[in-house]
């Protein structure tokens, strides 16, 4: 629709709306951005084909998690900056209340055998359904393996190669590395004009269960630390899964492996989503107030950068060197997240029964075209507790 155009939603029906998909929408980004697609250009109408494609363009260009940009594009469209916040807001609250009362339940039956039974089988699916994730987004993201793909795209490969690499000998996530590799690739690919006629720098755009037990200066670290996190984000939520595990884990010791693990099983087994486990990351550092912090500072970003290039984002999406620049940083991300995966795994995947959990997961995500997350998550919880208590 165009700026004169009324929308044929009310601000009531997108927030409704958005509120609804945040309760019930399983299945992580992908799925979540085609129901959108259905319900909202197929069936109810409220958008064009056009539209929804505009909105999807810039949620894969702008730093943050996929659905959440897409979610607060389209209610900017229709009321601006008020319905971005209200349908960023309505679909990001389901998911967060469940997560501060996971992480309720957590610290109190957290030491319990049948939780950690649960988590047992649990932490060994989320393995195998990472795994998965990272293979599709490498492929949809960098290119399809086969000799011609990976030949014509070689240097992006190349940077999830280091990617890969960097992630798993330092065991963090280094940022400066995914800058770099965007910024080498704009460079070579598609060099922007103030670099051939460098009058003027550019700007950059940089933008008893614990519940109230929390310090200054935690919440410091949480804020600044998630801000980072939500800012260097491109695509999918579980491309933060790297970041989070080299300063949750390394950097602040916040967890430990086995409950930075939990933490990811618990975002994939509630809706909405898939980074709104930075809220319960920061409800197990912090109590409530660090659940709140985490997931403002995680969230925050993504929302500063739809609402600001949403109105141009049509003469934006055209340059070229902004596109090279993020392919850049997507492939090393990536290669990240792939790395973080096997960095888990090494400590998820303790014994032949875990190995057999993982493996299972991928072949049920690859075989069984209905089985969604957290039916996987479900019955690996079961297993686990079959194996742990009986």
């Amino acid at each position: 629709m165009t700026e004169t155009q009324k929308p044929v939603f009310s601000l009531f029906d997108i927030t409704k709306y958005y509120l609804k998909l945040g309760t019930w929408g399983f299945g992580g980004p992908v799925a979540l951005v085609g129901y959108m697609h259905r319900d909202l250009v197929e069936d109810k109408c409220w958008l064009t084909e056009e539209e929804y494609k505009e909105g999807l363009a810039l949620a894969q260009l702008a730093p943050g998690p996929l659905a959440a940009q897409l979610g607060i594009y389209i209610g900017f469209i229709g009321y601006g900056i008020l319905g971005a916040t209200l349908a960023g807001l309505a679909f990001v609250l389901p998911s967060f209340v469940m997560v501060v009362l996971l992480g309720m339940a957590y610290k109190l039956y957290g030491g319990l055998a049948w939780m950690q039974a649960v988590f047992y089988g649990v932490g060994a699916a989320v393995i195998g359904i990472i795994a998965i994730s990272a293979y599709k987004l490498t492929i949809k993201s960098i290119s399809k393996l086969n000799f011609e793909a990976v030949k014509a795209k070689w240097l992006l490969w190349l940077f999830y190669m280091f990617g890969i690499a960097i992630t798993v000998i330092t065991q963090k996530e280094e940022i400066l590395l995914f800058l770099a590799c965007g910024m080498l690739y704009m460079f070579i690919k598609a060099p922007p004009k103030w670099l051939k006629k460098p009058a003027v720098l550019p700007a950059a755009i940089l933008m008893g269960t614990g519940f109230w037990k929390y310090d200054d200066k935690t919440l410091l670290d949480i804020a600044w630390f998630f801000l980072k996190a939500g800012a260097f984000v491109f695509g999918s939520g579980l491309a933060i899964v790297p970041f989070l595990h080299g300063g949750v884990v390394k950097e602040f010791g916040w967890l430990n492996e086995h409950q930075f693990v939990d933490a990811v099983a618990v975002a994939m087994i509630t809706p909405g989503p898939v980074v709104i486990t930075a809220g319960f990351i920061g409800y197990l550092v912090a109590g409530f107030p660090g659940a709140c912090v985490a997931a403002l500072a995680t969230f925050l970003p993504c929302y500063i950068f739809t609402i600001a290039l949403a109105p141009s984002f049509k003469k934006i999406a055209k340059n070229t060197s902004i596109k090279a620049f993020v392919d850049g940083i997507t492939a090393s991300v990536i290669g990240a997240l792939v790395g973080s995966v096997v960095i888990i795994g090494l400590r998820s995947i303790i014994d032949l029964p875990t190995a057999l959990i993982a493996i299972a997961a991928v072949l049920a995500l690859i075989y069984i075209k209905k089985m969604r997350e957290p039916y996987i998550i479900g019955i690996a919880a079961a297993i686990g507790l079959i194996i742990k208590l009986l």
